[in-house]
């Protein structure tokens, strides 16, 4: 096969998948390992891919190093997390055991959850639990050191806090949402607890605005399948290929 012939069809399955492995190319081409490996590079410089360990991706992604702060947060995407938030706290059943990770859209999901429900919370926001006790909830705060940034709980004394619960459903936050690298989020410690949360639920919720997709923080903390998605967006299909996704209107 010619060169260019390959970078074709490279370039091909990266605008379709948004990222592809080594392996998937050889299967899909024909060609080596080697060779593919060097097409990318090329293709890199030329600017056509985004070369990635393992891969490429589409150059359409955005790779995030740093996040705001809550105050930040707040101002952005107001009206669009407020529809995330209703939505997802209509989900919650009486009997539920729920955790609810630190962020503003979940701290948002807060003021939607009926004051009549009968269910049982676990959360790493400071303000989260403030808000949850205040309602009358029943709530438990994990255990471990202060994020300022976030105002959340987060390390490794967290994750130990919360390793002997089973939730029927956890809510979510993420700062990055790919099909090929999953949920992101900028901090090791929160990417931890946000781990283990996923692990230890039935149902895991991921609530994003559209401005999540595309982008890539510093650490995946699980990949698209283990959670649904929540979402103003109108979503492309190569993300409901992978997961659950609800779309919810703004008003």
């Amino acid at each position: 096969m010619l060169t260019q012939e390959r970078y074709r069809l490279i370039t091909e399955a990266v605008e379709k998948n948004q990222a592809v492995t080594v392996e998937q190319l050889v299967n899909e081409i024909g060609a080596s390992a080697a060779t593919i490996r060097r097409d990318l590079t090329a293709l890199d410089e030329l600017g056509k891919v985004k070369r990635i360990r393992g891969g490429a991706a589409a150059v359409e992604q955005e790779f995030l190093t740093s996040e705001d702060d809550v105050d930040t947060k707040y101002e952005k995407n107001v009206a669009e997390k407020k529809a995330i938030a209703e939505y997802a706290a209509s989900t919650i059943q009486n009997d539920d055991f729920i955790y609810i990770d630190a962020g503003t859209t979940t701290e948002f999901l807060i003021d939607y959850i009926d004051i009549s429900v009968s269910a049982v919370f676990v959360t790493n926001g400071i303000v989260h639990a403030k808000k949850l006790i205040s309602k009358g909830f029943k709530t438990y705060m994990a255990g471990g050191l202060i994020r300022a940034k976030t105002e959340a709980v987060v390390g490794s004394e967290a994750v130990e806090s919360i390793k002997k619960f089973n939730f029927t459903k956890s809510f979510i936050g993420a700062n990055g949402i790919h099909p090929f690298h999953g949920f992101t989020t900028v901090d090791t410690d929160e990417a931890m607890l946000k781990k283990e949360a996923v692990n230890h639920s039935y149902v895991s919720y991921v609530l994003a605005d559209h401005t999540k997709f595309g982008k890539v923080t510093a650490v995946t903390f699980a990949p698209l399948e283990k959670a649904c998605i929540v979402t103003d967006g109108i979503v492309k299909d190569k993300y409901k290929e992978l997961t659950l996704i609800k779309e919810v209107h703004v008003e």
